[in-house]
């Protein structure tokens, strides 16, 4: 729904707590993942885990912010939010309490490139749940009543986003870095865009969006296969044959450096930074997210958590992150700190990502790096929800069934020298940098021309 990697979601009642307590999995499960296909030809990746009562599934479809109608940013968000406000012959109110009364979870998400979905009940309730996502998916209801009520939710918190200096950094970054492509625009839309929005607009996107040829599925849980192929055809084999997704085209980041400021009475500054990132098929990605942890993504020990927070004391936290996309690719990080050390920080930033990018990490930080990114693994996929969002992650990636397994020994293969050639590539340009708030010092420099798509 918003920015990039925001998830909305709605637990349904108190009993979801419980159920969320009977969610963890042997971590071998990974390496029971079987391709299902059922009776009507829909294809799943599947775990069958007995050892609790519960079903989680994963799924999307292509298209999210990026089919939002020229000039509506925000669609695809508010389809999202109204989906489970009633289908069929349920209205929103007896729609919600039947989820409540079978504690199923149900929530929808429109992000850059997928417009997906997540569903989680218990075993005995399984029959209900794949009923309602059936319903929401083939007849939402969009009663003007309730557009109107999620609307001004959205403009709510719009709104309040409207003086949110993160919120702020992440869209003007988001418009520095691409430009007039789709991937500048918001997904949640804007004060301007989201009151435009008719109802013809909403069922529109769901007509071209919802269709079986896009459609990516991950289940973990207890139940056979037999049992699974039935409850997918039920729920998904009326779906149109194709979506209707326009086009969208390759785009690269604009290049760095470039530096925008956007004023803001707050007391801490938010710095945004970033730059043209590496595609998940890239012969060098696996090495790009080893390094990537060295820089900025592990936490406490990265480099510049240690230069910013604890050599210089700039800044509580700060991180950095890959983030790919169908059709692009970035890094991008962020930190907060004093309005009148904002200048520093973003020096030291600039320093540290110099370093790296000249020099490379030492053996030592990438031994220790391959260690943590591998023991990690199976500590991330401890839960039948976790495991289902990685598996359908990894069918949105285009990886083989096999990859959990694959894993450890494509981060073992990365070798000094394909860090070092990687860090020079990814980060030797410099960064594209916003700045919100008070620091006069933070003045914008000219923006170059936007991005050229390929």
């Amino acid at each position: 729904m918003t920015y990039s990697l925001t998830r909305r979601a709605a637990l349904i009642g108190g009993a979801c707590a419980a159920m969320l307590a009977l969610t963890s999995v042997p971590s071998q499960a990974a390496a029971k993942i079987q391709r299902l296909v059922s009776p009507g030809g829909i294809e799943a990746w599947f775990v069958q885990d007995a050892t609790v009562p519960l079903i989680a599934m994963e799924y999307s479809f292509g298209g999210g912010a990026s089919q939002d109608p020229p000039g509506k940013p925000g669609v695809g968000n508010l389809v999202a939010d109204l989906l489970d406000e009633g289908s069929g012959d349920l209205d929103s109110k007896t729609y919600h309490e039947r989820l409540e009364r079978r504690a199923i979870e149900l929530s929808f998400q429109s992000n850059r490139d997928q417009f997906r979905g997540s569903l989680r009940m218990l075993k005995d309730n399984k029959d209900e749940a794949y009923d309602l996502l059936r319903m929401a998916l083939t007849s939402p209801r969009f009663e003007p009543k309730d557009v109107e009520r999620i609307r001004a939710q959205v403009i709510s918190n719009l709104r309040r986003e409207s003086t949110n200096p993160s919120s702020l950094s992440g869209r003007k970054f988001l418009e520095l870095a691409f430009g007039d492509h789709p991937y500048g625009r918001t997904a949640t839309g804007t004060l301007e865009s989201v009151p435009t929005i008719e109802i013809s607009d909403l069922k529109d996107y769901v007509r071209r969006i919802i269709a079986k040829d896009t459609l990516r599925i991950a289940v973990v849980g207890d139940v056979d296969a037999d049992t699974l192929g039935k409850l997918l055809d039920k729920t998904f084999g009326d779906l149109p044959a194709k979506a209707e997704l326009t086009p969208v085209p390759d785009v690269v980041a604009t290049k760095p450096p470039q530096r925008a400021f956007v004023p803001l009475d707050v007391p801490q500054t938010i710095v945004t930074f970033g730059g043209p990132g590496i595609n998940r098929h890239d012969p060098d990605f696996m090495a790009a997210y080893v390094v990537n942890h060295i820089l900025g993504g592990g936490g406490l020990s990265s480099r510049l958590y240690k230069e910013v927070r604890e050599k210089r004391g700039l800044a509580y936290s700060i991180y950095e992150a890959l983030l790919w996309m169908d059709h692009s690719a970035l890094f991008i990080g962020n930190t907060g700190t004093r309005a009148d050390r904002a200048g520093e920080t973003i020096d030291a930033i600039e320093a540290e990502i110099r370093r790296i990018a000249e020099q490379g990490p030492t053996q030592q930080e990438l031994d220790e790096a391959k260690s943590y990114l591998k023991g990690s693994q199976m500590l991330a996929l401890d839960t039948s929800s976790k495991l289902a969002q990685a598996m359908l992650q990894y069918q949105l990636d285009k990886l083989p069934i096999d990859y959990i397994e694959k894993r450890s020994a494509i981060v073992d293969a990365v070798t000094l020298d394909d860090v070092q050639r990687v860090s020079k590539r990814l980060w030797g340009n410099g960064l594209l940098t916003v700045v919100v708030g008070r620091a006069p010092q933070a003045a914008a420099q000219p923006v170059s021309a936007p991005p050229k798509a390929n």
